[in-house]
């Protein structure tokens, strides 16, 4: 089996980074969480615009959401700050059932800067704790990997989608779990998904799950069918979402869905799962992380500039054109493909070594460039 160096968490999964991470509950508390991440070194906050008067499932969703990522294996311990003190337990509540360190403060009663400077002590004493942490020796198996595309254009279904589902054929076969979602950009290829579910069952469920979300969007006076793609993407040669569809599904390879699961759900079972989500990058990977992936696959035509807070976002592209004038972005460049120089199976080989140099620290470009993009989904209106 190939082996990585990660982190084991206290419940036995395994991460690839160290981050303590400073989640502010709610818009409130960005000043005070950003505060803390300017103070101490090795602290990562995720401001955000949410997380009042939420309710129902919306509210839930971003529970889930905020939790996931400080449940998330690349999180070494996580400080929650929220303006008041029985929704930022929660969601502390939901962490510390990892076995991971996790406080809650609220800022009522005390005000920014005695919550600032009180984070800031446990925040310095958690960040110390976590580089005492080794990196050790896993198998590439045991990492749960998502995958998304963004900014697509021909090259994306012709060659970095493809290569994308050559090595997500070749992680099921070596026992890893893996993510693919996008659902509204499945449309006009749906059926292709749904043959591809593993029991009739499975199959129903996604159907559902699909025109569900589809007759939302259906709902609202929008309608996908021949039209739809970005102005990126018509630029790169799409003309209709079931064109796009078609080369988006190419990142699922030919391997059968195990599961089928909602919004941030984290998976249970090894092998392809598919994940309720939207198709707008940000808000699809940062459910792919409050699911607990820890690396994702990001494959962009036009240029994408998507990364995340807390996962590695391995970027390729196809595009010959984008790998050069946007180079700092794209830690992979199968355009090679298109000129013939090689075959799928060595691009993929090509991801698979760069995924084990990532998992074993190795930064991507959305790391070192700073790319922390976070978005929760916000499925309705607050109240």
């Amino acid at each position: 089996m190939t082996k990585i160096l990660g982190y084991e968490r206290e419940n036995g999964h395994i991460g690839v980074r160290n981050h303590v991470l400073i989640i502010p509950l709610d818009d409130l508390s960005n000043s005070a969480a950003t505060g803390v991440e300017s103070l101490i070194k090795g602290t990562r906050a995720i401001p955000h615009p949410y997380g009042r008067l939420q309710f129902g499932p919306d509210l839930e969703l971003m529970f889930k959401t905020l939790a996931g990522f400080g449940r998330n294996p690349n999180v070494a311990g996580a400080v929650v700050i929220g303006i008041e003190q029985n929704w930022t337990q929660e969601i502390a509540d939901r962490i510390a059932k990892t076995g991971k360190h996790v406080e809650a403060l609220s800022i009522e009663g005390s005000g920014d800067l005695k919550t600032i400077e009180k984070a800031s002590r446990i925040a310095k004493s958690m960040v110390q704790d976590a580089t005492e942490k080794p990196r050790r020796e896993y198998d590439l198996s045991s990492l749960l990997i998502s995958t998304k595309c963004g900014e697509s254009d021909t090259t994306s279904g012709l060659a970095s989608n493809p290569t994308i589902g050559a090595l997500y054929d070749r992680l099921v076969a070596e026992g890893n779990t893996l993510l693919l979602g996008e659902t509204s950009e499945l449309t006009g290829a749906e059926a292709h998904i749904a043959n591809q579910m593993a029991t009739p069952a499975l199959k129903l469920k996604f159907q559902k799950m699909f025109d569900d979300y589809t007759k939302e969007i259906t709902r609202q006076g929008a309608d996908l069918l021949g039209s739809q793609p970005t102005q990126g993407n018509i630029k790169g040669g799409l003309s209709t979402i079931e064109e796009k569809a078609l080369g988006n599904i190419q990142k699922a390879g030919k391997s059968k869905f195990v599961d089928v699961l909602d919004y941030a759900e984290e998976p249970t079972k090894k092998g392809l799962n598919y994940m309720n989500t939207s198709s707008a990058a940000a808000e699809c990977v940062t459910l792919f992380a409050a699911a607990g992936a820890v690396v994702h696959l990001f494959t962009t035509g036009q240029g994408n500039i998507i990364g995340n807070p807390i996962i590695p976002v391995i970027k390729l592209s196809a595009n010959p054109k984008t790998v050069a004038t946007m180079s700092e972005h794209i830690d992979l460049d199968v355009s090679g493909l298109l000129r013939f120089e090689y075959d799928l199976k060595e691009a993929a080989d090509r991801l698979y070594k760069l995924v084990v140099k990532t998992a074993s620290g190795r930064l991507t470009a959305n790391e070192v460039l700073r790319h922390f993009e976070f978005v929760p989904t916000k499925l309705y209106i607050s109240a």
